[in-house]
């Protein structure tokens, strides 16, 4: 930021992740993440006993392991989520000099109350807040709402861009980059983080904009119908959640003998547990196991193009 820019910032906001990949530090993330009543809003009563003397003592080791897997190395390492949205931060503050950018977790460190406390301080008298959830839920973009409307009422928070063109655009264009490196084009699986049905009984837009943002992909693509599918991943827990899954879709496949899949998860802004541990090693396992070849597309992470995008996105909502 030059001596001379106004006294404005921009927040990248993303869910978070663990400090560490070690049990203890999972269980703290995991903890705070799944204290939240926007994430899960069981009573008190019956959910904070089974979450701290059940689920974060049995889940805390084998997540742990899970982010070892994709633990990154070197000076600028760490958790993928962290890593990418650091960078990030970084593109975008090149495409806006005149604006100070910084990147904030809901969930660990940095965490959001304290960006913006911080941005406070600092003199900053214009926020905007972008979370890096292209499609809108009340589970995490409500999430983040709920911490700036008490700590900065008066910020600007992007609720979501999930037909944004430059979006869209970027998108496909890393889809078609990827399937060039692969070889040729298969069976497109478009994959989104899964949630609960009665979110959307209750009227969270969530899966009708990822059916928005995949058609809208689809046709940059050029794409007809039979030729892309829209599953959801990462369910947990007994109650039924929005479908088909993506495990269940990808299974389904392979008894049809779609046996060349590619897929692509446009609803993680970065890449991290979920895409890379979760659909890159475990259901591309499983698929192969089946007979299957999946190629998994990277999100758009910390690419000039993401960076260029949020950044006309954000200057549309400080204008």
């Amino acid at each position: 930021m030059t001596d001379a820019a106004p006294r404005t910032a921009l927040v990248l906001v993303n869910l978070g992740t663990p400090a560490a990949p070690t049990p203890r530090d999972v269980r703290r993330y995991l903890s705070e993440f799944l204290h939240d009543h926007r994430v899960v809003d069981l009573s008190r009563w019956l959910w904070c006993p089974l979450l701290h003397f059940v689920i974060l003592p049995v889940r805390g080791k084998p997540v742990a392991k899970k982010y070892a897997s994709i633990w990154m190395d070197g000076v600028d390492g760490g958790s993928p989520l962290a890593v990418y949205t650091r960078r990030l931060a970084r593109a975008v503050q090149a495409q806006m000099p005149d604006v100070r950018v910084v990147e904030a977790m809901r969930y660990g460190k940095p965490a959001l109350r304290s960006v913006l406390d911080s941005l406070r301080a600092d003199g900053i008298e214009r926020i905007a807040v972008l979370p890096l959830y292209p499609q809108y839920s009340t589970s995490t973009t409500g999430a983040v709402t709920d911490v700036v409307a008490a700590a900065s009422p008066d910020a600007r928070v992007v609720e979501q861009y999930h037909l944004d063109a430059g979006w869209v655009d970027a998108v496909a264009a890393t889809v078609r980059s990827a399937r060039a490196g692969f070889g040729g084009e298969r069976h497109l699986l478009f994959s989104f983080h899964g949630l609960p049905e009665r979110f959307i009984r209750r009227g969270d837009p969530y899966q009708q904009q990822c059916e928005a943002s995949a058609a809208a992909i689809a046709a940059s693509l050029g794409l007809g119908r039979a030729q892309w599918t829209i599953a959801y991943q990462s369910q947990f827990g007994r109650e039924k959640w929005i479908g088909p899954s993506t495990q269940a879709t990808l299974r389904e496949f392979a008894a049809r003998g779609v046996f060349d899949v590619d897929v692509v998860a446009p609803g993680f802004a970065v890449d991290c547990l979920e895409t890379l541990e979760e659909v890159g090693e475990m259901l591309a396992h499983e698929f192969a196991q089946a007979g299957g070849r999946m190629n998994y597309v990277p999100c758009l992470n910390d690419s000039a193009e993401h960076a260029r995008v949020l950044a006309d996105i954000a200057r549309r909502a400080l204008a």
